[in-house]
């Protein structure tokens, strides 16, 4: 069982930037491949990026794509996302999420997930 608990949402101006973490229990997380996702009011659950097990590989939403890095310690069992640029359309509730196998995009093959971190973004 893998659970995961992110932090570091917050109220930000846009053009801002934020850190989210999520930290992973258990000793085997760095056999996972770990993604973020958020969901903005009103609107279907959306990814953002995805991370290989190991973080060389890593893929991106278009709509985040060049304002944001996601990266991984596996020594600290924790994923992060750097977000920058950020503007108001980012407001969303923010996850990360968890599946045994390939980098994938779609939300309902990802086995384990966060509570959620709010992020809002001010104009």
């Amino acid at each position: 069982q893998l659970q995961l608990v992110e932090s570091g949402g917050g109220l930000v101006q846009a053009g801002g930037s934020l850190r989210l973490s999520c930290a992973a229990s258990g000793r085997t997380s760095w056999r996972y491949v770990m993604g973020w996702f958020r969901r903005a009011p009103g609107k279907e659950r959306e990814f953002v990026a995805g991370i290989s097990e190991g973080g060389d590989s890593t893929i991106y939403n278009d709509s985040m794509k060049g304002r944001c890095t996601i990266s991984r310690d596996n020594a600290k069992g924790t994923m992060y996302l750097h977000m920058n640029s950020l503007k108001p359309e980012d407001t969303a509730a923010y996850y990360c999420a968890a599946r045994a196998g390939s980098i994938t995009m779609v939300d309902n093959d990802y086995d384990y997930w966060g509570q959620g971190t709010q992020v809002t973004v001010s104009s």
